[in-house]
């Protein structure tokens, strides 16, 4: 596992020249981002919602038996694909919507815990599907924050299942919360397949994966760490990784005290 010392300078995240680079640069402008919100949230998601919702009838044989079962098998892999791309594309336009509406998500104040109890909840089902167990560890006290409620869910969602993703069965994925005098720190800490530490800034980037052989395996186009990193941004927060090849890996969330 990566060190528990809590980083005061951590070695890599948003505050990077090379994090700041654009992370979705098309050359369009403001208000061509939201001509094509407009059209891709109607004319590509809606179809995309047709043909799984149809693919489900059909494997569920709501309307009679299909025949051979090869339909059934194809139906599913007809709705898995569709779900697949349905998620692909909505994180494409959470990047776009992120880097044209600055005020996107703004923070409040708010008690954390509870937010990570609920993402935890939400994904406890994968992580035993995956044999690995999430522990939180936390103080006795609640810390305050300034956060979106939907934009840390956000976060926590890609952090965790990435964590699930990496972490060997039977192993532990710990979530700590830690507060300094303007910041409070939500760590996810994982044991297993970790890239390298240069490979980081190119990690934050959209579209972007590790050259390990279990990033091969995966599915998924390279987008969590951007989108939580614009969405850090959003909110007045930063995010933060520190990287232990074959140990694991911590990502942080850094999010701002109330005044």
């Amino acid at each position: 596992m990566p060190s528990s010392d809590h980083p005061s300078s951590p070695p890599f995240g948003a505050d990077d020249d090379a994090a700041h680079s654009a992370a979705f640069d098309t050359g369009t402008t403001d208000m061509g981002k939201q001509a094509f919100l407009r059209m891709a949230s109607h004319e590509l998601r809606t179809p995309l919602n047709s043909i799984i919702g149809f693919a489900e009838v059909l494997k569920n044989e709501l309307h009679g038996p299909l025949g051979a079962p090869e339909y059934l098998e194809y139906a599913g892999i007809i709705r898995d694909s569709g779900t697949q791309l349905l998620g692909l594309f909505n994180n494409v336009l959470e990047i776009v919507r992120l880097e044209s509406e600055p005020d996107l998500l703004r923070p409040s104040a708010d008690a954390v815990l509870s937010h990570i109890d609920d993402s935890l909840e939400k994904h406890e089902a994968r992580a035993r599907a995956n044999e690995v167990r999430l522990e939180l560890v936390t103080s006795d006290s609640d810390p305050v924050a300034l956060f979106h409620p939907r934009g840390l869910s956000t976060c926590l969602d890609h952090l965790l299942l990435n964590a699930i993703d990496y972490t060997p069965a039977g192993q532990v994925i710990r979530i700590e919360v830690s507060e300094g005098e303007k910041w409070v720190d939500i760590l996810v800490r994982n044991p297993g397949p970790a890239p390298l530490p240069d490979d980081l800034p190119r990690l934050m980037k959209p579209f972007e994966q590790g050259a390990t052989a279990h990033n091969r395996t995966r599915h998924g186009a390279g987008l969590g760490w951007a989108i939580v990193r614009l969405t850090c941004q959003n909110m007045g927060g930063r995010f933060y990784v520190k990287s232990q090849p074959e140990v694991g890996l911590t990502a942080i969330l850094r999010l701002q005290k109330p005044a």
